[in-house]
């Protein structure tokens, strides 16, 4: 299976275990609730997809290398007690807790977060003093004489023996007590994932064209040769940095992530070939609407291969753009109800209440960010809505307490018109958003349509990105585009688009 199909398989496995039963008790057994086993080869997202688990389903996750561990720091230290046996008082051997177990107290205990996911990767590779335990930890949850609180499931993973010299390889009695779920690399579920990451645009550009480079593991006369999904989205936000500070990029650069003296050539060439042909087109000309005579000439011309460059280049601006504006639109619908708050007591109240609110609902969602963090069920976007709104409430309170309000009334109007000018902001820029979308089919009309007026491949392929991109797919769901429906009129939107319409519209304060 591949790393999507295994993603949905745990999801359902997880919110199985933890359903309950009318007495609020878990209806599969800690006994019976078999831990899930992800075999795969190294690098190919099995950590990543436990994270996005962990956030969409709103429960906590801890993590250990069990590579890391040895006997005492899983299992616990020993030490001296007494404890009277028939009238008599005896020296006997206890043990701490297990370093592991002690981790899900402290992020339930941190977080108020009483459900998660115990996630121990590498399993496969624990040291010989620690594999006799793991028989008993994975069918009753328990590390020395500590178990694994209720409302935990545990996930284990570990790489084949071909891939990594450290596998013990689990008998037929160890495997017996897991869900065995083999993961395959696979570059089109990945790619998904990567543009939702905002990968970079040349390494997406690139493997479109080599998908067989996306994941090779080989031995070679200079040993183990290969490429993963990992080292791609390492590479993908070196490269960022280092155009940042406009650093060249060459082979030893890309070698340090790519182990694979072909693809290492190959992508470096491209990466070069990728930046001509970023300013020989003027990405910025096409998409404000002023293509130069030049650019559509040429790109009639292209091969195939340099119009899928285009292409790419082309959405990934787009789309990035679509991306701030529905991360923007999330921020100020979050931020309205903290405000309309304040503002339905604000006639009564004097400043310093005003301040004081403010100052409150801050710290509250400073509290509500530290224990998602903690918890590990946290997305960058949903990590971002809310220090966006911190960020609104600590600058306003500042401008208050410095400026001339002198009532909660008059501190109100303030905070009103604060709000109501970021969403006109975000409302003139969802319109220059628009254009360039509209100019994006354009310029693909003219450039690559088919003698008979028809649509090639590429229109098809931008439809395409277009829909299965999530962000991109709410934008247009949201604000419309009458270029995409015409290329796509099989499409329907669903009562989701409805409903973040709805929200949008719903942002004025009133």
């Amino acid at each position: 299976m591949n790393i999507r199909q295994a993603k949905e398989y745990i999801k359902n496995s997880v919110n199985l275990y933890l359903k309950k039963d009318e007495f609020g008790e878990y209806r599969v057994s800690v006994v019976r609730q078999r831990p899930i086993f992800l075999l795969g080869a190294p690098g190919i997202g099995k950590t990543a997809i436990m994270e996005q688990i962990a956030q969409e389903m709103g429960i906590a996750l801890v993590s250990y290398s069990m590579t890391h561990h040895t006997r005492q720091s899983a299992l616990g230290l020993p030490y001296i007690t007494r404890k009277t046996y028939g009238g008599e008082s005896m020296s006997v051997s206890e043990y701490t807790m297990s370093e592991i177990i002690a981790s899900i107290y402290d992020t339930m205990e941190a977080s108020g977060i009483r459900e998660g996911i115990l996630f121990l990767d590498e399993i496969n590779c624990v040291s010989e003093t620690l594999a006799p335990s793991m028989l008993q930890f994975l069918q009753y949850k328990v590390f020395g004489r500590h178990r694994v609180p209720e409302g935990w499931v545990i996930v284990t993973a570990g790489n084949p023996p071909e891939d990594n010299k450290s596998v013990r390889e689990f008998d037929v009695v160890t495997l017996d007590r897991l869900k065995v779920m083999e993961v395959e690399p696979d570059y089109r579920i990945w790619k998904e994932y990567a543009t939702e990451k905002r990968i970079h645009n040349a390494v997406i550009n690139y493997l479109d064209l080599k998908k067989d480079h996306f994941y090779r593991m080989e031995m070679t006369a200079k040993g183990r040769s290969y490429v993963t999904a990992r080292g791609w989205e390492d590479l993908s936000e070196i490269l960022a940095l280092y155009e940042e500070e406009m650093l060249p990029v060459d082979e030893t650069l890309v070698g340090q992530y790519l182990r694979n003296e072909k693809v290492v050539k190959e992508f470096t060439a491209y990466y070069d070939l990728y930046n001509k042909y970023k300013k020989d087109y003027h990405i910025e000309d096409i998409l404000s609407g002023n293509p130069s005579v030049q650019a559509i000439a040429r790109a009639k011309e292209a091969a195939f291969d340099e119009r899928l460059s285009l292409l790419g280049m082309l959405l990934d601006k787009v789309q990035a753009d679509m991306k701030d504006i529905m991360e923007q639109a999330a921020f100020l619908s979050d931020l309205k109800n903290p405000l309309k708050g304040i503002g339905s007591t604000a006639a009564e109240m004097r400043l310093e209440q005003v301040l004081s609110q403010l100052e409150k609902q801050a710290e509250g969602r400073k509290k509500l960010l530290e224990n998602l963090q903690t918890a590990n069920t946290l997305s960058d976007s949903d990590r971002k809505k809310h220090c966006s709104v911190i960020r609104f409430l600590e600058e306003s309170r500042k401008e208050l307490y410095t400026g001339e309000a002198g009532s909660g009334a008059a501190a109100y109007d303030f905070l009103k018109i604060r709000y109501t000018a970021r969403v006109e902001k975000m409302k003139q820029r969802t319109a220059r958003v628009q254009q360039e979308l509209h100019a994006l089919f354009s310029f693909a009309e003219e450039a690559f349509g088919t003698k008979d007026g028809a649509s090639g491949n590429e229109m098809l392929i931008l439809v395409t990105e277009l829909t299965v991109n999530s962000y991109s797919a709410r934008f247009i769901a949201t604000f419309g585009s009458p270029d995409y429906k015409r290329h796509n009129e099989e499409l329907m939107l669903t009562e989701r688009s409805d409903d973040i319409r709805a929200q949008i519209a719903e942002l004025d304060l009133g």
